[in-house]
């Protein structure tokens, strides 16, 4: 029986004045992972809290940690964690998320020898800002080719977030990094560029935390242009990542359709009813008038309908 032998892996982590939020809790979630050959690179850029001490209050010799003198900007960030990568393998993971201890030993058991695969990529937890959970999506797919992959991610049959995926640090570095023409879906151009080019491998079990909270739940009534452009840019890189016409045209009308209803949900939540309809009718012009604001505004008020009466189905029941 041979000897298991752990190749090094690295968690990279950007961080700016969350030294009162959840950075603790990130950092902690990095520091215990129980895989034995691993390095955390703390970028702090620029922060005027408390961050340097906090990240310094760990004796970890997992953790090494660079301050910027000047900000950088978020996506440079990204960036310049994975420029000092050393690991085979990298995970970007924001200072709000978390991963369970043993995310990264799962998804190394589960590589094997296949060192050159792309991503690794488990399921995900929901979580608001108190850490409750709002869904858990595990990674259903398995062994499928990357036309199915990517319609797995249409149909929700896998969630792509930073927090739980694994980048081939090689790779990833050759394509330039985390980059995309608005810097919006650049965490999934990513994952869709390395599993078509060099495969994936599936970790069916949820093993890490997304965290949606106030500042990452959209509302912005400026960026519905630039989600829109990336959205379509993302569209285009999946459909050159598959082979035939018949899976481009696939990807392409399924994927228009997805992407449509991710914008329309974004629109929804600015606050403004004037600018809130009008950035509707400028996804519906961007989408191609392939699916109407109309039609999603419907599927949602039948989706709350449904939930509300079978809610109301179960509390009439469990009082008789």
């Amino acid at each position: 029986m041979t000897e298991r032998k752990d190749p090094l892996v690295t968690i990279g982590m950007p961080t700016f004045n969350r030294a009162d939020g959840y950075l603790q809790q990130a950092l902690e979630s990095a520091v215990n992972q129980t895989y034995p050959n691993l390095e955390i690179i703390v970028s702090d850029n620029c922060s005027t809290d408390q961050t340097e001490a906090l990240v310094k209050s760990f004796s970890s010799p997992r953790i090494k940690y660079h301050k910027h003198t000047k900000n950088i900007g978020a996506i440079n960030n990204f960036n310049y964690c994975l420029e000092q990568a050393e690991g085979r393998y990298f995970l970007l993971l924001h200072d709000d998320d978390m991963i369970d201890p043993d995310l990264i030993d799962s998804c190394i058991k589960a590589l094997g020898n296949q060192i050159e695969t792309g991503v690794i990529i488990t399921g995900t937890r929901i979580v608001d800002g108190n850490g409750k959970v709002i869904s858990e999506i595990p990674n259903r797919l398995q062994h499928c080719s990357t036309t199915d992959f990517f319609q797995g991610w249409f149909s929700s049959q896998v969630a792509l977030y930073l927090c739980s995926t694994l980048y081939n640090t090689k790779r990833l570095k050759e394509l330039g990094g985390f980059k995309s023409k608005t810097n919006l879906f650049l965490d999934v151009i990513a994952t869709a560029k390395l599993a078509g080019l060099y495969g994936r491998i599936d970790v069916h079990e949820v093993k890490a935390n997304f965290r949606r909270h106030e500042s990452n739940m959209g509302g912005n009534p400026d960026k519905v242009n630039a989600w829109a452009e990336d959205s379509l840019f993302l569209l285009a890189v999946m459909c050159d990542l598959v082979s035939t016409n018949e899976e481009k045209k696939r990807i392409f009308q399924d994927g228009n359709l997805f992407l449509a209803k991710k914008n329309y949900r974004l629109c929804s939540t600015i606050k403004s009813p004037l600018t809130r309809l009008i950035s509707y009718c400028r996804a519906y012009k961007m989408f191609g008038y392939k699916f109407s604001p109309v039609s999603f505004w419907y599927h949602q008020y039948v989706i709350r309908y449904l939930k509300s009466a079978t809610n109301k189905t179960k509390r009439l029941v469990s009082e008789w």
